[in-house]
């Protein structure tokens, strides 16, 4: 099969597209062919020898989508996708024709999704459900300020707390772009600056904040929730250790809540994949605009598309 492979840490120039023995299904474990999958932010850092437990020569590549060809026959020819903190870490990743994976980790993909739509959900979806649902238990009624609105994660926030029932606040440098699925579904918009504090009390302050910046914007996502308000946090742009008031956050009663998809394999991320499923196939929920789309021998261009910052999801189609 052909797959892309870094056999050292590095820029996207450490990539290669390489001919690579094709998996094999056994009792535990099916095999997928990947007709799309998308490259994140993590899986550049992945490449750059952020994360330590990742062990080269590897296959990069989180997310993905397309049919199970090897497996249990319930499973055959079934259309499924899928995300995780293990592939392209610990086991090799969706960034190639062909993956293998646990059959736990098998979900069905929406029949309302393409495979290229489908394989642009999984790492913003996953940890924008976790935050949002899993830890902060946000309710029909209830508020969310989500800082950092016009990224995946916070758009796909966005969504999900509307489909709830939540009203959405959605702050951000700058106003999401016309068009976009956070433009659509937020309530109100604020900018992030000095102001933001002052003009989230206007608002009635957040049941919930959902912070996908963290870092230089922690002090202010804890000025924002109410009282007993939960903060949820993701990300430490700019700074990883940070100060605040201790006493305003005990007798605000806070909740601060921290999120990371990494720690889901494969296989645990499969419940939320089928959770947002059923968002997707009722309409609730809609997938993020297609930014750029490469071939796997161009899997260094789409690696320094995502690396240069682009707006909107990157994905590698491998027919």
């Amino acid at each position: 099969m052909k797959a892309l492979q870094f056999k050292a840490f590095g820029s996207p120039d450490v990539l290669e597209c390489l001919e690579l023995p094709t998996p094999q299904a056994d009792d535990d474990h099916a095999v997928v062919r990947v007709f799309s999958a998308s490259v994140n932010p993590s899986d550049v850092k992945n490449l750059s020898g952020h994360f330590r437990h990742t062990l080269p020569p590897r296959i990069p590549g989180r997310d993905f989508s397309g049919v199970v060809v090897e497996g249990p026959a319930e499973w055959l020819g079934m259309d499924v996708w899928g995300t995780g903190g293990d592939i392209g870490f610990t086991r090799d990743g969706s960034h190639a024709e062909f993956i293998r994976l646990p059959i736990a980790a098998l979900a069905r993909k929406p029949a309302a999704l393409s495979h290229e739509q489908a394989a642009a959900i999984g790492v913003n979806f996953v940890v924008a459900w976790l935050g949002t649902v899993d830890y902060a238990q946000l309710a029909q009624g209830e508020t969310v300020a989500v800082i950092g609105v016009g990224g995946g994660v916070g758009g796909a926030v966005a969504q999900i707390a509307k489909s709830l029932g939540a009203r959405v606040i959605g702050l951000d440098r700058q106003a999401p772009q016309n068009g976009s699925p956070a433009a659509a579904w937020i309530d109100h918009y604020l900018p992030f600056d000095e102001h933001a504090a002052e003009g989230m009390r206007a608002l009635g302050g957040a049941d919930v904040v959902y912070d996908t910046v963290g870092g230089v914007a922690f002090e202010t996502a804890l000025g924002l929730v109410k009282r007993r308000g939960r903060v949820v946090e993701i990300s430490a742009t700019g700074k990883r250790r940070v100060e605040f008031d201790l006493i305003d956050f005990y007798h605000n009663e806070t909740r601060l809540l921290g999120a990371d998809s990494a720690k889901l394999g494969v296989a645990e991320s499969a419940r939320l994949m089928r959770e947002l499923a059923q968002g997707f196939d009722s309409g609730r929920l809609v997938p993020p605009v297609i930014a750029h789309r490469f071939g796997l021998e161009q899997g260094r261009d789409a690696y320094r598309a995502v690396a240069a910052g682009t707006r909107g999801r990157v994905v590698i189609n491998m027919a």
